[in-house]
């Protein structure tokens, strides 16, 4: 009852980094943090807003208070084309920087904005790569809180490894070296486990993220306690912060049969159409495929997938970005792919409903890149994953849900494309070994069986942690009294810091103490 008093005090100013992966958690956070009665503005660029709009107002029409606000993006002032406002529009590596370099830039927008509110917020959640909101919390004296998207696996263990110095150590990308100073026993190499923003020129950006983290008033993590508890305590206490376990993020959202207005794009198939071809499979017999809102295979490797995929043998449905490529929807339809495999292959040419599929009985298993939002998803619908990570984080999320939880088949992939010879044209896993991946995942032996039956405890966990006694609804419980005391904390503060910087009252303003109206002397007069 105190929680749910303190909350409707409460406005929360929620600022994601522009990218879809980052944007999905945020409103995500934004549906829990009303659902407890706080009011909610998600702040976000002209184009991030259109594409999330479906998403907050599905909220708002279920009575929650949340709202979008736009700021400006000056991406063309760094070089970027009009309109360029995500990551997944960035096509080319070297327009990184520009981008980057636009997004510090929104520093600016976002103070007037907060400036010009009747009313200031009683806490900014900023992304952890959005370390510029810092200035703007300071100027104002609001609380800020960092949310980190990427698994609390992934976040200590490159902490650990710059602490220990491993990093300046090792010459070679693809050397070997064991974790120091990690929960469980867990080997990687530079081009596997690295920081955000490591490429030259990023390396004042990579400072900010580090500062910005450091001097928040706390974190919160998008994970519960049953999947990385031990990850969640070691992390706090080496930055010796408070953080919080909130999530799954996602299970705001578990329910929602809309699931591509959620996440914040339009799906190309009707989910009414999927969910029939669904019912027509037996349980747990489908294998969903898709690689997120970032991750493009080469065509050769998504020829050598489609190849695979048709001579498993398993059911599949593929949500297939590459199709939209000239090389890859050439060879479908050159070869007549679909119709070879429309009796138990379905494509969808771009966006899938994922929630939708995933909660499917008859889903069996996700070949998925690991990002950490489809990483958890899987976890909380209990669906098994067939790992395919790609670059930064999906590595560590890999290492997780196949060595540590136990969820998960590894497809054979070593090591982000890039590190790929020439020669490989893009592919490390050919159609055999995608087959060998396939069956390995979702054949019904007694590892198979045991592996979806911890899925499925898993996903019964990841419910029970946000519930109402839950660990994660505990913390988010916590979150908003912590919120309520420091936010007033810092009203306090700021209001007698504008107090003190009031000029004294002239002598006309005072009176005499006698009660007499004493006339004013334009020599001490005070000029504003």
């Amino acid at each position: 009852m105190a929680a749910a008093s303190a909350a409707k005090e409460l406005h929360f100013l929620l600022v994601p980094l522009v990218a879809q992966g980052h944007i999905i958690p945020m409103v995500d956070l934004a549906r829990l943090l009303a659902g407890r009665g706080a009011r909610v503005t998600v702040v976000t660029t002209p184009v991030n807003a259109a594409r999330n709009r479906a998403a907050v107002e599905g909220a708002r029409r279920g009575g929650l208070a949340v709202e979008l606000a736009e700021i400006a993006f000056t991406g063309p002032e760094f070089g970027l084309p009009e309109g360029v406002q995500n990551m997944d529009q960035l096509v080319d590596i070297a327009m990184y920087l520009a981008f980057f370099k636009a997004v510090w830039n929104m520093e600016a927008a976002l103070e007037a904005y907060v400036r010009a509110l009747p009313r200031r917020p009683d806490c900014v959640v900023a992304d952890a790569c959005n370390p510029w909101t810092a200035a703007v919390c300071e100027h104002l004296a609001i609380p800020r809180l960092v949310l980190h998207c990427p698994s609390v696996y992934f976040l200590l263990a490159i902490h650990c490894l710059a602490k220990h110095g491993v990093y300046d150590r090792v010459a070679d990308q693809l050397e070997p070296f064991e974790v120091p100073g990690f929960p469980v026993r867990a080997v990687v190499n530079t081009a596997t486990c690295r920081g955000f923003f490591q490429w030259p020129g990023a390396e004042k950006l990579a400072c900010d993220v580090v500062d910005g983290e450091a001097t928040a008033d706390g974190l919160l993590l998008n994970t519960f306690r049953d999947v990385e508890g031990v990850f969640v305590d070691a992390y706090a206490s080496a930055l010796g912060l408070r953080a919080w376990a909130i999530g799954p993020t996602c299970a705001a959202r578990l329910d929602d049969a809309d699931s591509s207005a959620s996440r914040g794009n339009r799906a190309v198939v009707d989910a009414a159409r999927i969910v029939s071809w669904l019912d027509a499979r037996p349980p747990a017999s489908v294998l969903y495929v898709s690689f997120g809102s970032l991750t493009h295979l080469r065509a050769t490797q998504a020829i050598e997938l489609a190849r695979g995929l048709e001579e498993s043998g398993w059911p599949f449905v593929w949500a297939i970005k590459e199709a939209t490529a000239a090389a890859v929807s050439e060879w479908l339809d050159g070869e007549g792919y679909e119709e070879r495999v429309s009796d138990r292959g379905l494509l969808v040419r771009g966006w899938a409903p994922q929630v939708t599929i995933l909660s499917h009985p008859a889903a069996g298993g996700f070949l998925t890149h690991c990002g950490w939002n489809a990483t958890l998803e899987a976890i909380s619908h209990g669906v098994p994953a067939l790992t395919w990570p790609n670059f930064s984080d999906q590595f560590s999320s890999e290492q997780l849900l196949v060595d540590v939880l136990r969820v998960g088949v590894r497809s054979g992939v070593t090591v982000p494309p890039m590190f790929l010879p020439a020669e490989a044209e893009g592919v490390q896993l050919t159609s055999d070994g995608v087959v060998k991946a396939v069956t390995e995942l979702m054949d019904g032996g007694d590892e198979g069986t045991a592996r979806r039956a911890r899925a499925k405890e898993l996903a019964a966990k990841a419910r029970a942690a946000m519930e109402e006694g839950g660990s994660s609804h505990a913390d988010l419980t916590d979150v908003i009294g912590y919120v309520s005391e420091l936010s007033a904390k810092k009203r306090q503060e700021r209001d007698a810091g504008e107090t003190a910087q009031q000029p004294p009252p002239s002598p006309a303003e005072l009176g005499d103490i006698s009660g007499d109206k004493v006339e004013a002397d334009p020599a001490l007069s005070v000029q504003s």
